[in-house]
């Protein structure tokens, strides 16, 4: 956490996360024009500090390179000292960015991007993420069920057996890489909007697991974009609590 602390121990750079708050997804040129007495390669050194604390992260679409949010190391700071003595609720942080170029190739930018570092092997990443006996213990208590085939369907049940969202499995790589649609059923106006596309990676980095959520196909400024936005932190941050103490985080509610 020293890298974070020192991160927004600096006006400009907590500025350059505020503009981020509001509009996520910004070129260098854009958060340029919010610091109009720095120079450009003074901008670009605090993105970078900014980075490597994880606070944010980018990705390149073409030749521009786009900047995201990332709420997963401020959430666990409320975890280490905030959440023991408060309810945990998780405000609405815009979300984070970061993703790699395949062999060059354009690609597709998405709408928010979640990401963590997990002190646990790939395999057990995985396996919490296909395991309904483990969704049920950070995926707001919903059981996933999927035979994990192209083509097949991925459900999510609450306890009850009631199903609240359902989607296709469209890509499958265990245990590394899986893209899936995601129709949310438990609010009509969600339901509404359509299903929603996302991406899960998860790679190995200096024996800890990189667990990325890249999220697709949402209508902008409606209520499902809203909706992940608030959720994921919670998600991410309650399969991290999971694989590294055994246990998840209390209900957000």
């Amino acid at each position: 956490m020293d890298e974070v602390f020192k991160a927004i121990n600096d006006p400009s750079r907590r500025l350059l996360l505020d503009k981020l708050f509001e509009r996520d997804g910004q070129s260098l040129g854009e958060l340029t024009e919010h610091l109009p007495d720095m120079t450009r390669y003074g901008v670009m050194n605090h993105l970078r500090i900014l980075e490597e604390a994880h606070l944010i992260a980018t990705v390149k679409v073409g030749r521009s390179k786009f900047h995201y949010l990332n709420p997963v190391p401020i959430k666990l700071i409320l975890d280490r000292w905030i959440s023991k003595y408060a309810a945990p609720r998780i405000a609405a942080i815009a979300g984070i960015k970061a993703a790699a170029e395949a062999g060059g190739a354009q690609v597709e930018q998405p709408a928010h991007v979640y990401k963590s570092y997990i002190r646990a092997s790939v395999d057990a990443v995985w396996d919490a993420i296909t395991n309904g006996d483990q969704t049920v213990r950070y995926f707001y208590g919903t059981r996933v069920k999927s035979d994990w085939q192209v083509g097949s369907s991925m459900n999510y049940y609450d306890g009850n057996g009631a199903l609240v969202s359902e989607g296709e499995i469209i890509s499958i790589d265990p245990p590394k890489r899986i893209e899936f649609t995601f129709l949310a059923l438990w609010d009509p106006e969600i339901t509404a909007e359509g299903p929603v596309r996302e991406v899960w990676t998860v790679n190995d980095v200096n024996g800890m697991a990189e667990l990325v959520i890249e999220l697709y196909d949402v209508v902008p400024g409606g209520k499902a974009l809203d909706d992940f936005v608030n959720g994921f932190p919670y998600i991410v941050s309650g399969l991290k609590s999971l694989l590294e103490t055994g246990q998840g985080l209390p209900a957000p509610y």
